[in-house]
């Protein structure tokens, strides 16, 4: 399964980064589309246009929850989830040189998605939908935290 396109396509849909992160892994998920969507909307534009943290980076660590989920009803071990996502955030921050400033990783997306017309532009950000490389970065990240741990083929 090609998870970056998946990604690629739900964004160029129109769904937002978060969203488009968390429902290129639908497949490994307890939730269905829908239920992932609502969930990670809010994620968006720096949490809810906020200009903070990335969604893209936020819906690697709702990704990661999900996917070590407990089915005896034991808390998760947050000690762990949290290492894995300090690791995958500081890997993001390697390749993008931030996650938690929206308009520091903002400066940098035009030269690196030129090129990328989406097919639904976003009226909250003038029109323009640059973050595709953000969502295709946080899926490849996530996917290969979760291949290396056997939690995904």
């Amino acid at each position: 399964m090609n998870r970056r396109q998946k990604a690629y396509d739900y964004f160029k849909k129109g769904y937002g980064c978060a969203p488009a992160v968390l429902m290129a892994f639908e497949d490994v998920l307890p939730l269905d589309r829908a239920t992932l969507e609502s969930v990670a909307v809010s994620f968006g534009c720096g949490f809810g246009f906020t200009r903070n943290l990335c969604g893209a980076v936020s819906a690697m660590g709702m990704v990661l929850g999900l996917v070590r989920r407990r089915e005896d009803g034991m808390p998760i071990d947050k000690t762990e989830v949290y290492r894995v996502i300090s690791e995958l955030d500081g890997k993001f921050k390697a390749l993008n040189g931030s996650t938690d400033n929206c308009p520091e990783l903002l400066k940098k997306v035009k030269e690196l998605t030129e090129g990328y017309v989406p097919d639904v532009p976003s009226p909250a950000a003038d029109g323009i939908r640059p973050c595709i490389k953000y969502v295709l970065d946080s899926v490849s990240l996530i996917e290969e935290e979760l291949k290396k741990e056997g939690l995904i083929d």
